[in-house]
């Protein structure tokens, strides 16, 4: 065996470090560190550090390669969707700083950060593979950690709950995911990306193949009708753990999506985009208007992250270069505006336990930089100028347009107006309404801070960078 092929995957070998020297730390502290003392603080900035020279030392693309026999397919793309998973990450590693330091927690710190980076290596899997086993080998690792992650606080009631309901439809959207692909070894007699589309003509049981493949993905990305666990599993789980669930875990099923679409499924594209143009539209709009009727902020942002996952969908429906530039931009943005809103809904929750719409009313007399924060990040979710999510917006909706699909563009436009009201329900709390009884004036940890600053900087930032986008446009040529 050619052991010089493990060179190729240097940002799994790179995590792979991390993840051990993590598990390591964790293993030989002693309990009382957890507690008190330095070494808790260290436990808690360890992961952050670690997690940034992985990022900092991986984000220069290498040359395009295969290893494994062609199981897993190296190229420049992929550091660029890695590069903006890792950032999530580590945003989200700053945002749970805070709450690991709890000394009430009933958990190992450690055991956050592993099955955290365990996800994130499935992850990187999926996005990597050339091979549908080694595709459903990363969908896996990905999934199952996660559904520990979601009952991280294993005595609240709601966090067991919303574990518990995860894994059962993980388990069942999984299975029909892979009865698709035994149907499409069945009728190709191969499962390798680069051979099947040869053997791909449309046949009644590639259709059904196709069905159940995209079921499984739909749900990992939260889409209508398959969205019916989101809201209940992004209350109850840790705050930290939600944001996690809702940029980073979609981000990277939607890129693999449409590399699937377009390595495997290429000849079947009018099916397929049939299927997503309905799809699309029945999550942009039902998600919407079920996110108006919410009183609790994580709710209204889980029907917020489902809409913004039938937006994505724009990107993939065209099965373009330019789709996938958009998409990977959108991804980005949205990135830096929804983990800028869990970072302000986290704090508010250690400080207060507070999650309603009624609880944020005159959060900004109290705490007017958090407000302030808060609202940027609302607005580039609306995609209001001159941040940053009006122009992935408009990326997006001009490759849907591009590609022919004007009336789609239409409606996911109107829907914009739609997403700006709730939007503003909760700029109107914190500006506006009254309250007898608001939140508390808080300072927040500097790790909170940190993930803050680099939220608003990727809000304000990549609006304004135009050779952000430039470069992913550039790379998007060879998936």
């Amino acid at each position: 065996m050619d052991y010089s092929q493990f060179l190729y995957m240097r940002e799994e070998l790179s995590l792979i470090a991390v993840l051990l020297l993590l598990f390591l730390a964790d293993l030989f502290m002693s309990p009382d560190a957890h507690k008190n003392g330095g070494k808790a603080r260290l436990n808690t900035m360890l992961p952050v550090i670690l997690m940034a020279i992985h990022t900092a030392i991986n984000l220069i693309p290498g040359t395009a390669a295969d290893a494994f026999g062609g199981m897993y397919h190296y190229v420049p793309m992929h550091t660029v969707v890695k590069s903006i998973l890792n950032v999530g990450t580590l945003i989200v590693f700053l945002m749970a700083h805070e709450w690991m330091k709890r000394e009430d927690t009933s958990f190992k710190q450690g055991e956050f950060y592993v099955l955290t980076l365990s996800t994130l290596f499935g992850m990187y899997l999926m996005i990597s593979a050339g091979h549908f086993l080694m595709f459903f080998i990363g969908l896996e690792t990905a999934s199952i950690p996660m559904a520990a992650l979601i009952a991280f606080d294993k005595y609240r009631h709601n966090s067991a709950e919303a574990g518990a309901k995860y894994i059962l439809t993980a388990l069942f959207s999984s299975a029909l995911l892979l009865f698709g692909l035994s149907m499409i070894y069945g009728s190709a007699g191969t499962l390798y990306f680069d051979d099947l589309p040869a053997h791909i003509d449309g046949n009644p049981l590639q259709i059904m193949a196709f069905v159940f493949f995209f079921t499984g993905m739909a749900f990992k990305l939260s889409l209508v009708p398959f969205h019916l666990w989101t809201a209940d599993v992004y209350e109850g789980a840790p705050s930290a753990v939600t944001a996690y669930l809702s940029v980073i875990s979609k981000g990277s099923a939607a890129f693999v999506l449409l590399a699937v679409l377009i390595k495997v499924f290429a000849p079947m594209i009018n099916d397929w985009q049939e299927v997503l143009y309905w799809v699309t539209i029945a999550s942009i709009t039902i998600a919407n208007i079920f996110a108006v009727r919410q009183q609790n902020l994580k709710r209204l942002m889980a029907f917020s992250s489902i809409s913004q996952a039938g937006y994505i969908m724009l990107g993939v429906i065209g099965g373009t270069a330019q789709g996938m530039t958009a998409l990977v931009y959108y991804v980005l943005v949205y990135a830096a505006a929804n983990l800028g809103v869990f970072a302000v809904i986290t704090i508010v929750a250690l400080r207060s336990q507070k999650f309603t719409l009624e609880d944020y009313a005159g959060l900004y007399k109290t705490n007017p930089k958090i407000a302030f924060l808060m609202t940027l990040s609302l607005f580039s979710l609306a995609g209001i100028p001159p941040f940053a999510g009006f122009f992935s917006k408009f990326f997006i909706f001009m490759a849907a347009f591009d590609a022919g699909f004007h009336l789609l563009v239409f409606i996911a436009l109107v829907n914009t107006v739609i997403s700006l009201y709730y939007y503003l329900l909760i700029v109107k709390a914190m500006y506006i309404t009254p309250s007898d009884s608001p939140i508390p004036t808080f300072r927040s940890d500097r790790c909170t801070k940190w993930g803050l600053a680099l939220c608003t900087l990727g809000i304000i930032g990549l609006g304004i960078a135009s050779i952000v986008y430039q470069s992913i446009d550039k790379l998007s040529f060879g998936i």
